[in-house]
């Protein structure tokens, strides 16, 4: 009967270990590929479970969408006029600002990302862009600081660039042996 109660418990202690294991490397997942992403998470948070939840739930829905590489033609389209917002900047910087904002949610649409509201658009995009959504979240800020008349030329200097950030992923993922698909099945 003892040994019994002692293979119990050692049964019990593996189970443990192994839950724990895996518990680490689900974590060693989400910190990996949700890079800085992830410690916003936490900081949003306060708490590694439910950050370690939101992320996985953006996995899941991000899974759901239909998120596709542009032709190239049509990239080819959204750079000219990115080029011509750049050019845009020059005489009027609050315009210009307004207009990669607009642009950068048009590109994210005709990806196939739901652009309705714009905290679930960046966690949309999060899933695939982790290393750029916080500038997209920053230049987004500065934008609707500058639609309220208020921010810097050098903000909107600093918007621009944030906004390239992200709009330069976005037009590029995909063309060049789809690293959207390519990221999506790292993260399976």
């Amino acid at each position: 009967m003892e040994w019994v109660v002692v293979a119990v418990i050692v049964a019990a202690v593996i189970l443990v270990a192994a839950a724990l294991a895996l518990r680490r490397r689900q974590s060693a997942s989400l910190r990996e590929g949700f890079g800085p992403e992830y410690e916003r998470a936490l900081e949003t948070h306060g708490d590694q479970r439910a950050a370690e939840n939101d992320l996985r739930r953006r996995r899941e829905r991000r899974r759901g969408l239909d998120i596709r590489p542009l032709h190239p033609e049509t990239r080819e389209h959204y750079a000219e006029r990115w080029t011509a917002t750049q050019r845009r900047f020059v005489d009027a910087p609050a315009d210009a600002v307004a207009e990669a904002d607009g642009l950068v949610a048009e590109v994210m649409r005709e990806r196939g990302y739901p652009i309705d509201d714009f905290e679930q658009r960046a966690a949309d995009v999060s899933v695939d862009h982790p290393k750029t959504v916080e500038h997209y979240r920053t230049a987004h800020a500065i934008s609707i600081d500058s639609a309220r008349g208020r921010g810097s030329t050098e903000d909107l200097r600093t918007a621009m660039v944030h906004f390239r950030a992200l709009f330069d992923d976005l037009l590029h993922d995909g063309a060049d042996g789809d690293r959207t698909t390519r990221h999506m099945e790292e993260m399976s």
